[in-house]
């Protein structure tokens, strides 16, 4: 009988020659075997069955395929490496073919059969809480009534994504089950590094998205990252988790349409927008919330959008309440809500240069103007140009982009000419964030730049930032925070509906008084999407209490845990010329140190995820945005965590935003060097005379 007992030295020479005999003459099979061994945390051999596509979701535009045959193979090759050899014969012409006709690879494959939506928490597997609650998070940006193209895993803004395909979504899962509170899991652009030691104290989820090397940090180097499965579009709030639906933007829209009222209209302090007319374009993940703020700030709404499916998303929701083609129809009932001083919303489906140049023509007054177009991404489907409908807009991306682009130049060359002749008849226009601007100027339009010269001192028109929520809000502190009730219980967001109520005094400041008739009509203005949710500005104070409010109810056993987090258009956590910080005007709104030093802190102070991102809302090499999410989880560490982090997270920015000496933000230091002496400081600026600096510049530069 042989000796089936095989020594070291015999087991390596059976182990070297098996490499021998590898497929192709390579070792790769072995290291395969060797390398699944090595993972306890992995996809594995599943083959999933190919998903059917159900009718009416909207389907992003394909992408365009520009890749060389070289980067093409490494981009095969970063899609299978998440899953066992004995799969890529099947799986490699079926990602190819993704690629060349999506422009990514999504692996459709490996989308999950069930429903996608933020379940309650204690549905998910988990072994800590945290990694809990980021699944509810990550299932409510991909839910089908939230997502704009949830089979792409694209949140918001045309491009925002959760992470970059389902390969990704799954095994994100499978590590977030696996989560403890002695570990951080890191995720770079979409992919899961892996889980790393750490402790309760430290941040349970670290995630980073298209933070490119500043020589790359372009549009066409990004698409090419993008295209090879190495870059992930986070828009911040997508790909940082913490997305809430379009209410998210709903309480900005509506103090940015009032302020502009009260700023340039006449409207009365404690007035509303009553037999005013606002018109903008766009009704998608953030646009969409349009139409709702006009509604609660009581105005006339018109909002043109060329995409049928996100007009009846909208429309389902109740957040528009009429839709036409006609924009004779538009303006007559309009003409009418206006004339009654009635709030009316009103979707209508065409260009909004058509629609523009229709006001131009027939001397229709505009009080306020704005748009809402992904302009960020405005060459690769962001921005359809006038002439095309949305069909013949997706058609064009894949079969001409050199005619697509010149059509967008062309079309946003009218598009600013007709903004142009209604301000000289009264209108107030705003840039909203969206980079429409820069767009316009990137498309040859020179006479948009206030210099002249180039984009660096900004445009001859305001950022909503410059005019209004710079000065009014964020430079006093006040920003979108908001929380997720993790039961996923209607009458736990109730309950914390009221809570924040009562942390709020509404004699205070009159940004005080707005938000608590905001969250005390939350509920009935309907503005949940998805899970349960709320947005609420509030300053670092107001912050404060009421996460401290809602970690005692947590520990009181009155709600369930609760998600804290904010916006990336917020008082600190973004660094972006043409929007967050656009009012900053002592040359430091190129930097992206505050953003950085955002990240860090929160991280430092154990936030539950820290997030940096590369582009949000404005596009990739335009802005850097910092983000956080905190679990609520009832214990004492998490009050300790909500009182440094939380004063830190808002406090940073309102620093940096009073050395760059903006009056507001050097008045709310001042108050809070005042209350917080001893525990606390800002640096705070001497100001120069204006005259001396003037004159001392004239006599040097003769």
């Amino acid at each position: 009988m042989k000796n089936h007992r095989t020594t070291e030295t015999q087991k390596k020479t059976v182990w070297q020659k098996d490499r021998q005999k590898g497929t192709g003459g390579t070792d790769i099979m072995l290291k395969n075997e060797e390398i699944r061994g090595a993972m306890t945390i992995q996809l594995g051999n599943e083959y999933p069955d190919y998903p059917e596509f159900a009718e009416g979701i909207r389907r992003a535009p394909d992408r365009g395929f520009r890749l060389t045959k070289a980067q093409t193979r490494i981009a095969l090759k970063n899609a299978l490496r998440y899953v066992p050899e004995e799969l890529h014969a099947k799986l490699a012409p079926e990602f190819m073919e993704e690629l060349t006709t999506r422009g990514r690879i999504y692996a459709y494959r490996y989308r999950p059969k069930e429903r996608i939506y933020g379940k309650p928490i204690d549905q998910y597997k988990g072994k800590c809480l945290a990694g809990k609650a980021f699944q509810v998070m990550i299932d409510n940006n991909l839910d089908f009534d939230v997502a704009l193209y949830p089979y792409e895993l694209v949140t918001y803004g045309e491009t925002g994504s959760v992470c970059q395909n389902w390969l990704q979504y799954r095994l994100i899962k499978k590590y977030l089950e696996e989560l403890t509170e002695d570990q951080t899991l890191v995720v770079e652009s979409g992919h899961p590094l892996g889980l790393f030691p750490s402790k309760p104290t430290a941040p349970r989820v670290i995630i980073t998205n298209s933070i490119m090397v500043g020589m790359y940090d372009n549009l066409d180097d990004w698409e090419i990252a993008e295209e090879m499965g190495v870059a992930n579009y986070g828009q911040m709030t997508a790909g940082g988790w913490m997305y809430i639906g379009p209410q998210g933007i709903v309480h900005g829209t509506f103090n940015t349409i009032l302020g502009a009222g009260r700023k340039y209209l006449g409207v009365a302090e404690h007035g509303d927008l009553a037999g005013k007319l606002f018109v903008s374009s766009g009704l998608g993940g953030m646009s969409g919330a349009q139409p709702k703020a006009a509604n609660i700030a009581n105005a006339v709404g018109v909002f043109a959008e060329v995409d049928l499916s996100r007009i009846k998303t909208r429309y389902d929701q109740g957040w528009v309440n009429t839709i036409s083609d006609n924009l004779d129809e538009v303006f007559a009932e309009a003409k009418q809500y206006l004339a009654e001083k009635k709030s009316i919303s009103i979707a209508y489906h065409g260009n909004i240069v058509d629609l523009l140049e229709y006001a131009v023509a027939h001397n229709i007054h505009i009080d306020l103007l704005s748009d809402q177009t992904s302009c960020h991404n405005v060459y690769n489907g962001g921005y359809c140009p006038v002439g095309l409908t949305f069909d013949e807009r997706t058609h064009m991306l894949h079969s001409d982009r050199d005619e697509f682009e010149r059509r967008v130049n062309a079309s946003l060359r009218r598009h600013f000419d007709a903004i142009v002749a209604l301000t000289k008849r009264g209108t107030y226009f705003f840039d909203y964030g969206n980079s429409f601007m820069k767009a316009v100027y990137d498309s040859g339009v020179q006479e948009i730049s206030k210099n002249g010269v180039d984009e660096k001192d900004g445009f001859i028109f305001p950022s909503y930032v410059e005019d209004i929520m710079g000065p009014v809000l964020f430079d006093y502190g006040y920003g979108p925070f908001r929380w997720v009730c993790l039961s996923g219980k209607p009458e736990d967001l109730d309950k914390t509906d009221a809570a924040a109520m009562s942390c709020i005094d509404p004699t205070r400041c009159s940004q005080d008084r707005d938000n608590y008739i905001w969250i005390r009509d939350a509920k009935a203005n309907k503005l949940v999407v998805g899970t349960q949710a709320r947005i609420l500005y509030q300053d670092a104070e107001g912050r404060t209490n009421i996460a401290l409010k809602f970690n005692e109810m947590v520990r009181s056993g009155e709600i369930g845990p609760v998600m804290i987090g904010r916006d990336h258009h917020d008082v600190s956590g973004t660094d972006s010329p043409f929007r967050e910080t656009a009012n900053i005007k002592d040359g430091s709104n190129v930097m992206a140190d505050m953003a950085v030093q955002c990240f860090a802190g929160n991280a430092a102070r154990g936030m539950s995820l820290c997030a940096l991102h590369n582009g949000g809302g404005v596009g990739i090499g335009k802005s850097i945005n910092g983000g956080f999410g905190l679990v609520l989880d009832g214990s004492e560490r998490v009050d300790n965590i909500i009182r440094s982090a939380m004063m830190w997270d808002v406090m940073g920015g309102v620093a940096r935003r009073n050395w760059a000496r903006n009056e507001h933000s050097v008045e709310t230091s001042v108050k809070y060097n005042e209350k917080w002496a001893g525990k606390a400081h800002i640096t705070i600026p001497y100001f120069a005379d204006d005259e001396l600096v003037k004159k001392t510049v004239a006599d040097a530069l003769k």
